[in-house]
């Protein structure tokens, strides 16, 4: 395959998953602004939403007030945001268009369908309702797109490029949501495990549909520390850092199979992989969940160089 080809393809998974990640990241904010005032404390909520994209810097830099209006308009709509979803789903159309003869074509459809689609939701920053059902009108490409590539794509490095795209922007964005939540969301006078912290927490578990899991898992009432052992280290969650990497290295060995021969991209994926297979969520918390998350987004970013540089350069 051409190197330029499974950069599209790469590429055009990741805008799929980025878009549908950031419709996650504003639901979970659009909950936790609905909560009275006076039992949110200083609500920052809409600030933690940019900050969960990595486009924190670029919002201040367009010199807006970062009111509820303001942020979902820059995270859904702006073209200004490259990874906005109007943006994500403008390049992942341009890129399935490039490589549309290595699609099916309910691959196509779906990814097309979601862009002009797109123009049913203008001034839905305004109206709660309207917003809602953007929201769930962009998860909803994405699981069809998803979907459609899992049931109708032949196992061939064509499946295997989109799906590692597909899982490093997972990897990525579940850092970062659970990251944000460490750092940005709970007020410095409330305390660990207080009502406000139980809320937020729910919050973040229902952004990336994990609530019924965690009660199923655990058993138990919600925990801090099992929240993140269930979103980093439990490889039964298909969201989770673990079964993201297990995936990941699940498709570059097909590829070294198919190319014949292994590199930096394998050896990096294998050592992340066996980071998070030998860690305990005791150790993560001991060592700092910070800490630990901006390492592996570093990790992450980092194996994404080596596909580049090894496949698609």
């Amino acid at each position: 395959m051409l190197s330029r080809t499974a950069d599209n393809l790469f590429w055009l998974a990741r805008y799929v998953e980025r878009a549908e990640n950031t419709a996650r990241i504003i639901d979970a904010a659009n909950r936790l602004a609905a909560m009275p005032i006076a039992y949110a404390g200083g609500s920052n909520e809409w600030e933690s939403a940019v900050a969960a994209t990595g486009a924190l810097g670029l919002f201040q830099s367009l010199n807006r007030e970062p009111t509820a209006e303001n942020i979902i308009d820059f995270l859904a709509f702006s073209p200004e945001n490259p990874s906005s979803i109007r943006s994500c789903l403008e390049r992942a159309r341009v890129n399935a268009r490039t490589v549309r003869t290595a699609l099916t074509s309910e691959m196509w459809e779906a990814i097309n369908g979601a862009w002009l689609g797109l123009r049913d939701f203008d001034g839905a920053a305004r109206d709660r309702m309207k917003l809602n059902a953007f929201l769930i009108y962009v998860k909803e490409a994405s699981l069809r797109f998803d979907g459609s590539a899992y049931r109708t794509m032949i196992r061939n490095d064509v499946y295997f490029f989109s799906s590692l795209g597909s899982f490093i922007e997972r990897a990525d964005n579940t850092a970062r949501i659970l990251d944000v939540k460490y750092h940005l969301l709970l007020p410095a006078q409330e305390s660990v495990g207080g009502g406000l912290d139980y809320f937020q927490w729910s919050s973040i578990l229902r952004s990336v549909s994990a609530n019924t899991a965690y009660h199923w898992v655990y058993r138990e009432s919600l925990k801090p520390w099992l929240v993140a052992d269930l979103l980093v280290l439990n490889d039964q969650l298909p969201r989770s850092l673990a079964s993201c990497y297990d995936n990941i290295c699940a498709f570059l060995d097909e590829l070294s199979l198919a190319y014949g021969r292994q590199g930096l991209a394998q050896r990096v994926a294998r050592s992340t992989r066996n980071r998070l297979q030998n860690a305990t969520i005791d150790d993560v918390f001991r060592d700092g969940l910070h800490e630990f998350l901006t390492e592996f987004i570093g990790e992450n970013a980092r194996l994404g160089q080596a596909i580049t540089d090894q496949y698609l350069a």
